[in-house]
């Protein structure tokens, strides 16, 4: 994970981070004055151990667990679930490989659930030519469960995707709040046909925006419910751009649109995630290793995603987990061993002392206190 999380995904870099002075003290005991693991111990260990489903069930927990760590440090009052699928675009003849048309390529098509700080709830691999919704009660289900009755209020955001019967009555009975895009058709169209029509006047040089609600049943609920529509009308374009989201909450029109734009968010965390940890490097040739991979992947982003949030001062608070991995982690240093301890030297020039030492002190607060004797 450390490796990772550094910008070492590949197993082969173990054989060079196996001697890396800073990465043996992370590892600690023995590897202190020994070596760490090596790029085959490595590859055993993923591949021969933590693929066996057990480990990897248990693996696919540890997000979770490492987040209710988290927040005994910081309890929520409010937490919001974001889910969204993505793309990792495979090579050769790797099991579970399949061409996605939707993304234009031959990928994995792993699904994950964020919160709104950022973090990785849970996360499925899953073959490349599985709908993008596919397998969410699996992923949803236990992240549910673990915040069932310790916050108070609960939501989630989704795509048109996930726009099914069975996920609103899921979250109905769990008493979530939800915004699900919803798919156009002729009958949601029609009952904002008023706002459809071309504003009289000369175009304005502003986006005019309008808003509608309404209930609305499908052949396929067994309930009504509300559905919320958003219309602009921007200048030089012919036709006003529709949206239609469904949801239980009881806001204005206009906040609820606003609530839902906000999981936009969870697609540029993905982008972090692609970008800084690489997690779409999945390159073993059997699922469950890939599987494995993933979730290693996501234990280092959940790690860099954890520091940015509870220990970087107020000056590196809105640093992109690339710039912690350059400015903070993935740096050079000057190594002093002495007979008891081992010194780092390290410039200035991307993290100032002060700076250094302000992080320090906040990883120092993150400490369990020690147990009374």
């Amino acid at each position: 994970m450390f490796g990772r999380l550094a910008g070492y995904e590949d197993v082969n870099d173990a054989e060079r981070l196996c001697h890396d002075p800073a990465m043996r003290w992370v590892v600690g005991d023995r590897a202190i004055t020994g070596a760490a693991a090596s790029a085959s111990q490595m590859g055993r260990f993923e591949t021969k151990w933590l693929s066996r489903p057990e480990n990897l069930a248990a693996l696919a927990d540890l997000p979770g667990q490492w987040i209710d760590k988290v927040h005994r440090q910081r309890p929520p009052k409010v937490i919001v679930l974001d889910m969204d699928s993505s793309e990792s675009p495979t090579y050769g003849a790797q099991e579970g490989s399949a061409y996605n048309g939707h993304f234009g390529c031959t990928c994995y098509h792993p699904l994950f659930v964020f919160n709104q700080l950022g973090d990785v709830e849970r996360c499925a691999l899953r073959p490349g030519n599985v709908h993008s919704a596919n397998g969410w009660r699996a992923v949803l289900e236990p992240v549910v469960a673990r915040y069932r009755g310790t916050v108070k209020r609960l939501y989630f955001r989704g795509d048109a995707a996930f726009a099914s019967p069975e996920m609103y009555e899921f979250l109905e009975a769990e008493g979530i709040g939800y915004t699900i895009r919803l798919p156009a058709n002729n009958v949601l169209q029609g009952r904002i046909a008023y706002l459809l029509k071309r504003p009289v006047g000369r175009p304005p040089y502003e986006v005019r925006r309008f808003f509608a609600s309404f209930s609305y049943q499908a052949q396929s609920w067994n309930k009504p419910r509300r559905v919320v529509a958003k219309v602009e009308w921007h200048p030089d374009e012919l036709y006003p751009r529709v949206g239609f989201i469904v949801t239980n909450l009881a806001r204005p029109a206009a906040r609820v649109v606003a609530f839902y734009n906000q999981r936009g968010t969870a697609e540029q965390w993905i982008k972090e995630g692609k970008g800084a940890i690489k997690w779409t490097r999945l390159s073993c040739r059997a699922f469950a290793a890939n599987a494995v991979r993933l979730q290693l992947h996501i234990l280092a982003y959940n790690l860099g995603n954890f520091m940015r949030t509870l220990a970087l001062p107020g000056p590196a608070e809105r640093w992109s987990l690339t710039s912690l991995k350059t400015k903070l982690i993935k740096i050079g240093a000057k190594v002093v061993s002495h007979g008891r301890y081992v010194t780092f030297q390290m410039a200035e020039v991307a993290v100032p002392r002060q700076m250094f030492q302000e992080i320090l002190s906040l990883i120092a607060r993150l400490r369990a206190p020690p147990a009374p004797a």
